[in-house]
């Protein structure tokens, strides 16, 4: 099952920052597990969505090059307040540092509701595609990548990389 835990891009500075927004609804799922009469969304799942926005940065800083994104790392992370339903919750991620090759960044990332902080973490993530351990599966690697692309777009990212270049 994929899932995406952002619902809008609204910023976004190639190898600096993005900034997105997680709308949290009812209607998810979860919630009703987590926890029975006290909705809230679960720590892992924040810390998702600090992760996925991440991964969006990366994504269109190096033009989709890499078809997968992944966490490598997560220190620091902090939850200082539950996101209950009702709330949306802004993402602001800025790059600490990246590799020479571009395949491993490193991100200061939090969440937070008006001014109050929900989540942070310091976060490391890598990217690389499938076929270079696997040359049999490119194909996997452009269905990846094509996905990454229509999904980009319909989060707003696409409009932002037009106006910047307008």
């Amino acid at each position: 099952m994929r899932f995406s835990l952002i619902d809008r891009i609204t910023g976004l500075e190639r190898d600096e920052s993005i900034t997105a927004i997680k709308n949290l609804t009812l209607a998810e799922e979860y919630l009703q597990d987590h926890f029975p009469g006290f909705p809230v969304m679960p720590g892992v799942l924040l810390v998702e969505s600090l992760v996925q926005s991440c991964g969006w940065l990366m994504r269109y800083s190096c033009d989709f090059a890499y078809s997968t994104v992944l966490l490598e790392e997560a220190k620091a992370v902090k939850f200082n307040k539950f996101l209950a339903p009702g709330n949306s919750m802004t993402i602001d991620c800025r790059v600490q540092k990246k590799d020479d090759d571009g395949t491993r960044w490193t991100f200061k990332a939090a969440g937070s509701v008006d001014d109050t902080n929900i989540v942070s973490a310091k976060l490391t993530l890598t990217q690389f595609n499938l076929a270079d351990q696997y040359p049999k599966i490119a194909s996997g690697d452009e269905l990846q990548t094509q996905h990454a692309k229509e999904l980009f777009a319909t989060l707003g990212g696409e409009e932002l990389t037009k106006a910047s270049s307008v």
